[in-house]
């Protein structure tokens, strides 16, 4: 039985509820126990894989470069990730793309104090990989099933300890993020519809 750390599931989640994810927690207090953001829907994250529209980049760093990018959902909703000299392939995605483009990002959420006291969440990419518009659909239709099983799990009397632990860390409505899901959904819908009208 090898005792090498198995990778944790990269999760499927829209921005708007990633966004939303603020509450973070270990499962132990050994200190390479893997840090968890609390979906809002149930869910513990300890990676995440994301689809979306890189919209802009910009180096934020000011001694070494620290690169900032934009990733927008279908839904409009924004993903921040962030790379610097321990993510190499990553900084280097986002120094040479060209925003608008597609790409798929796998990740560890992040989660930071602002001085105001509110709570932003960032991902910090191990890759970021260029892709095509099928690649985006198909996650945009994998992540709505994902959220909606979610979601289904959560509504459930099933005493299940992560919807529990969200009820308790934040007082939002998981009808929200059915909503984003659908919502993802009618923009496919919507694009295909625009597709098939354009000669």
């Amino acid at each position: 039985m090898s005792s090498a750390p198995t990778r944790e599931v990269a999760r499927r989640v829209f921005a708007r509820e990633f966004n939303d994810a603020t509450y973070s927690f270990k499962e132990s207090d050994d200190d390479r126990a893997p840090l968890y953001v609390l979906l809002p829907t149930g869910e513990r994250a300890n990676r995440i894989f994301v689809v979306g529209t890189l919209t802009e980049t910009e180096d934020v760093g000011e001694d070494s470069e620290y690169w900032q990018g934009r990733i927008v959902d279908p839904n409009g909703d924004t993903f921040f990730v962030y790379a610097g000299q321990y993510q190499p392939d990553a900084a280097a995605m986002l120094r040479e793309l060209e925003p608008p483009a597609y790409v798929s990002v796998v990740g560890k959420p992040r989660t930071y104090e602002t001085d105001e006291g509110d709570v932003n969440v960032s991902v910090r990419p191990e890759s970021i990989t260029s892709v095509d518009e099928t690649t985006r659909d198909r996650w945009v239709v994998e992540t709505a099933e994902r959220t909606l099983d979610r979601i289904k799990r959560f509504e459930s009397d099933s005493a299940y300890e992560y919807a529990e632990m969200a009820r308790e860390e934040y007082e939002l409505p998981v009808e929200n993020y059915r909503r984003s899901a659908l919502e993802a959904l009618e923009t496919l819908e919507d694009e295909e519809t625009a597709t098939e009208a354009s000669p």
